[in-house]
């Protein structure tokens, strides 16, 4: 795979680099994107109805089953050649890394990226549900879809239980987690956006902002994405072909 011209002028130089990355980052890895995950159990369900408040105050069990069964789903995908290619890039001398990622997996972790901001959260945080505290105890998950699974209690509080530290349809961003974001676009020389569609807002506008300060955007994606506008340079290629080739051209 030989990486364009025009992409290897403008990332060669970098040295601060911000990577933000969506959901076509994991894919190749095998996770099902957030409605691909309706399988099962699961295939009447809108999306929207699991992942509420509204939803785990309705009915915890079948919401807390539900993020069980894609945390296992999560755990049994492996980082692919795109993964590693950052973490070993972030290696190299000189070069200052960030992850900013959309995902909630933690596959980049998992690869050996050790800058990693999670917009949306994580399928492997969890936190109370009344008084907020991080959980940090031990996860019995069954080895196979259920339909309802009691969220643990919380052991610092009284009646409150233990849910996905994900951010759910109506929830707000954690403003220190986008705020870190936001820093990591600021301080770059260059934002390399990975498989990410573009029509996700607040992440989507990152691009925008990087954009205005004068930052080069690279993206790398096969099917494009709704920030054309916002782009220097677009490849048509997936993460796990595009990112060691740019990796070993450079």
């Amino acid at each position: 795979m030989t990486v364009p011209d025009e992409i290897l002028d403008v990332v060669r130089p970098a040295r601060r680099i911000t990577v933000l990355t969506g959901a076509g980052m994991s894919a190749e890895s095998g996770i099902p994107t957030f409605r691909d995950a309706q399988t099962g159990l699961w295939t009447k369900v809108a999306p929207e109805d699991l992942a509420t408040p509204q939803a785990w105050h309705r009915d915890p069990a079948r919401v807390w089953a539900w993020y069980a069964w894609r945390t296992l789903a999560a755990g049994r995908c492996l980082p692919h050649a795109g993964h590693r290619a950052l973490a070993q890039w972030a290696l190299r001398d000189g070069i200052e890394m960030s992850v900013v990622t959309q995902n909630v997996d933690n596959l980049h972790e998992r690869a050996g990226s050790l800058h990693v901001t999670h917009l949306h959260g994580s399928l492997f945080a969890h936190k109370c549900d009344t008084c907020g505290v991080a959980f940090d105890g031990e996860l019995i998950l069954p080895p196979e879809q259920v339909a309802e699974l009691p969220p643990p209690p919380c052991r610092h509080c009284f009646g409150g239980r233990i849910r996905p530290d994900i951010v759910w349809f109506g929830e707000a961003l954690d403003m220190d987690v986008f705020d870190s974001a936001v820093e990591a676009v600021r301080t770059a020389e260059l934002l390399l956006v990975v498989g990410t569609s573009g029509i996700v807002y607040p992440a989507a506008g990152l691009p925008s902002m990087a954009t205005q300060l004068g930052i080069p955007v690279v993206e790398i994606n096969p099917h494009g994405s709704d920030l054309s506008d916002e782009l220097d340079h677009a490849w048509e290629v997936t993460a796990a072909v595009g990112l060691p080739a740019l990796l070993d051209a450079l």
